[in-house]
């Protein structure tokens, strides 16, 4: 039983530990897209193109 309690105090630490460092992540912009925007002004033409023929067949 004393193992369960153990593992249960170990687990918690563990998953606080990764809370933590998701957070600190975050905050610092390790999750900032800094590809996506540069590249969407190549593409922005063809998703214009496909909402106007859409909007054509839908007529």
């Amino acid at each position: 039983m004393n193992i369960i309690f153990m593992l249960i105090i170990v687990s918690l630490f563990i998953a606080i530990l990764f809370f933590i460092l998701f957070i600190r992540s975050v905050k610092t912009g390790q999750f900032d897209d800094v590809y996506t925007p540069s590249v969407r002004m190549l593409f922005e033409d063809e998703f214009v193109k496909d909402k106007d023929v859409n909007k054509t067949n839908s007529k």
